[in-house]
């Protein structure tokens, strides 16, 4: 059976993470999101139990403005023994400023927002257009800077389209995808379920060039909170389809995090699923 907490290789980058990451951008926009809305007190309880549990990958960004609350949550924890993914905002409008600064200066703000010498995933978020590479040049090339100080382990984009997924196979800069996935084509790039095996398609072209992919709205943004099939079958199809490294979910309540990894455990390790290059890791009491 799947175990959502075993630590994954993300494609070729070298970085290690929970098969169930936390994600912090429930309705995320102008620096908010419903995790910072619950309050420091209560998001430090949730981002500790995630912790507790096995969860090792923590995707935030600066669109949800969760950085400072993920540095106050785990400022004892051990920085090697968990991974942080984050996202630069470089369209126009959702962020208080009129400015896009350059990845560097932004990067060197997200560092002293999370505290941490280095992050090890960040992503130019949501990209929709197939020209992407040739319309974000400028952040990728500094980016890919800030990769050979040490700054960055990795980077990739969020994407919001088909066609931005596709470019992502063509584009050799690319070290890992967000993409949106769940067998309903809720919250997806496509709209009907019969083009959902398209964006699966391209995923697995990703993850066989060695390229990292991590699901998103695995569960509909919440959308098949109260269906316990549809949370089952959602699980079951991203799990057994081979097309991602590892999942992000934006977990609300602690007793959420417990039902999603249940449902993990009842999916068998089988046909696309591999147990190649996945160790368990200790757990905290």
């Amino acid at each position: 059976m799947f175990d959502p907490y075993d630590l994954v290789p993300l494609g070729k980058t070298k970085i290690e993470v929970s098969r169930v990451g936390f994600g912090t951008g429930m309705r995320g926009g102008g620096r908010q999101s419903n995790h910072t809305r619950m309050g420091k007190e209560k998001f430090d309880a949730l981002a500790r139990h995630c912790y507790q549990r096995g969860i090792r990958l923590f995707d935030v960004a600066d669109l949800y403005g969760t950085h400072p609350f993920l540095a106050g949550a785990l400022k004892k924890m051990r920085r090697k023994e968990y991974a942080i993914s984050s996202k630069i905002w470089w369209r126009q409008g959702s962020l208080p400023e009129k400015e896009r600064p350059g990845a560097d200066v932004v990067v060197e703000r997200f560092l002293k927002e999370l505290n941490t010498d280095y992050i090890d995933l960040v992503l130019l978020h949501c990209v929709s257009s197939g020209e992407w590479p040739n319309e974000l040049g400028k952040y990728m090339e500094t980016l890919a800077k800030l990769k050979k100080r040490g700054l960055v382990r990795a980077h990739g984009v969020s994407c919001h389209s088909v066609a931005a997924l596709e470019a992502c196979v063509k584009e050799s800069w690319v070290d890992s995808a967000h993409a949106r996935i769940n067998p309903y084509a809720v919250k997806m790039d496509v709209k009907e379920v019969e083009d959902v095996p398209k964006v699966e398609a391209v995923l697995k072209a990703l993850r066989g060039q060695g390229k990292a992919v991590i699901g998103m709205k695995v569960l509909g943004e919440g959308a098949f909170r109260d269906s316990d099939e549809k949370r089952d079958k959602s699980i079951k199809y991203v799990l057994e389809s081979g097309c991602v490294d590892a999942m992000v979910v934006g977990f609300e309540k602690i007793y959420e995090i417990d039902d999603f990894a249940a449902r993990v455990r009842k999916v068998p390790m089988t046909g696309n699923a591999s147990r190649a290059q996945v160790y368990r890791p200790a757990r905290v009491a």
